[in-house]
């Protein structure tokens, strides 16, 4: 399928079926597709989670206001963010970009120092309300590539993180969730995937400036 089959292809999937498991190949495209989510100054001050475990996915259900899919998908892809970005953050950036493209201090220290002293004028509220955002383009990315690896998803907003963060231990290394993603494959009785996109026309949604 070309791109705008696929996404025509996609829905959030209500129903999975349980029975149907991504394969490991496809999980670590996935795993390889969020890496690649361009993130602010490159920083990536998200993470995600991977689960496949039945008794801890059917505990989410509770939490996820009893949305059937996190327990019935075959995974849960869970999008955190770190609680901080600090100067230790930065410098360890950097000093990878170093590493990586082989370059000198004297190419990135302006620019080390520059974002160091943002960073430090940002508050905490700040510092994370950009990390959120960032977990939203990411999201974006693994929907995309999940429609065009033909894998069904459904992203999830309504659930309680604080439950979720709990269950994950995600305190004990300075996480907090922000998005769930079950993928999977979808039932064959779910009657949404036969159901047409509504969408507005294009005419209704794009605004073209022109010379």
């Amino acid at each position: 399928m070309n791109v705008i089959e696929s996404l025509n292809w996609r829905y959030a999937t209500k129903k999975f079926d349980p029975l149907k498991k991504i394969s490991s190949a496809k999980i670590e495209l996935l795993k390889e597709a969020f890496n690649l989510t361009p993130t602010s100054f490159g920083l990536q001050p998200i993470k995600m989670i991977v689960v496949q475990n039945e008794e801890l996915q059917e505990k989410f259900v509770a939490h996820s206001y009893f949305q059937r899919q996190v327990a019935d998908a075959s995974h849960v892809l869970i999008l955190c963010i770190e609680k901080d970005t600090t100067s230790k953050d930065i410098n360890a950036y950097f000093d990878l970009e170093k590493k990586v493209r082989e370059i000198d201090e004297d190419v990135v220290a302006t620019f080390r120092k520059q974002l160091i002293e943002m960073y430090e004028n940002k508050s905490l509220q700040e510092k994370q309300q950009s990390a959120i955002f960032q977990t939203y383009i990411a999201l974006g990315n693994l929907m995309t590539v999940c429609a065009l690896e033909k894998i069904d998803a459904c992203p999830i907003e309504g659930f309680i993180p604080s439950k979720i963060d709990e269950l994950l231990q995600l305190n004990k290394i300075n996480l907090q969730s922000v998005l769930m993603l079950p993928i999977g494959y979808r039932a064959e009785d779910d009657i949404m995937s036969t159901m047409k996109k509504v969408r507005k026309s294009i005419k209704e949604t794009i605004i073209e400036i022109k010379e």
